[in-house]
């Protein structure tokens, strides 16, 4: 297809920032057709010259970099309108104008976001931490947690716990069955961490734990997926959150990085008060 746009990302690292910036990129054009081409680790010329070559064959080709070695970034600028392929740098305008403002020298090194420092292995132990608190395990241990996450059965908790752990937040998720599924030590001391309440609107729970049976082939739990009871246990849920003073997100409409947005501003503003 002719109107299909072959969009080249090409990257000195794991090519994760470019392909998230696509990603947003992308968003905001509603008729796109496109095809990705990926190149991960890409640090000299002549891997370069070999990706062009592929490029130079397709129609409607578009290059995205992220290359932090200025000369190499040269490079591929200078051959891509040799060979009148749009090519666009996601990085070097930045760095450089960083560079003036901080009047400080970049490094210019690859992968220097990967670096194993001491915000690496944090990132590592929070992450290891979330897993084992996962749907109410280890409870005792909920003191150590930077975060909690309180919330009825499908309302995105682990997914949310563990981005949230990848930024490097120790989290624990709770399923809250009832007001006597909350640990002890949490219902005395409300306030002994951030505590985020999760919620969504019963009728889009209610396709969401029907469609969940499904994919795991099991009969159909009644309890489980009816919108009546949904709808008390949703209800009950908020009155929780409201008699122990917890901030609440309803996630219906948010995906899963809204969300810890959400909840990433709500510590801040409990570490604040803290």
């Amino acid at each position: 297809m002719t109107n299909t746009y072959q969009i080249y990302l090409i990257s000195d690292s794991t090519g994760e920032t470019l392909d998230r910036i696509f990603t947003a990129l992308k968003a905001q054009f509603k008729n796109i057709n496109y095809k990705i081409h990926t190149y991960s680790f890409t640090r000299t010329e002549n891997q370069i010259s070999k990706i062009l070559i592929d490029a130079e064959k397709e129609i409607n080709t578009i290059i995205l970099y992220s290359i932090v070695d200025s000369s190499l970034a040269k490079f591929l600028a200078r051959k891509s309108d040799d060979k009148k392929i749009p090519c666009f740098g996601v990085l070097g305008d930045l760095i450089l104008s960083f560079s003036k403002l901080l009047n400080q020298k970049a490094s210019h090194e690859p992968s220097g976001q990967y670096t194993l420092n001491d915000e690496y292995y944090k990132r590592i132990e929070a992450i290891q931490f979330t897993m084992n608190h996962d749907d109410g395990n280890l409870v005792k241990e909920i003191k150590k947690s930077d975060i909690i996450l309180l919330g009825v059965s499908r309302t995105s908790k682990t997914p949310t716990a563990i981005y949230l752990a990848n930024k490097g937040f120790k989290t624990s998720n709770i399923p809250l069955v009832n007001e006597s599924s909350i640990p002890e030590t949490l219902k005395e001391n409300p306030k002994i961490t951030c505590v985020v309440g999760l919620s969504t609107e019963p009728e889009r729970l209610a396709d969401i734990r029907k469609n969940r049976m499904n994919s795991l082939k099991e009969a159909e739990n009644k309890s489980y997926t009816d919108l009546e009871k949904i709808k008390k246990e949703v209800l009950d849920a908020k009155n929780t959150f409201k008699k122990y003073q917890w901030p609440m997100i309803d996630v219906t409409r948010k995906s899963v990085e809204e969300t810890a947005a959400s909840v990433i501003k709500i510590y801040e503003i409990y570490k604040q008060n803290d």
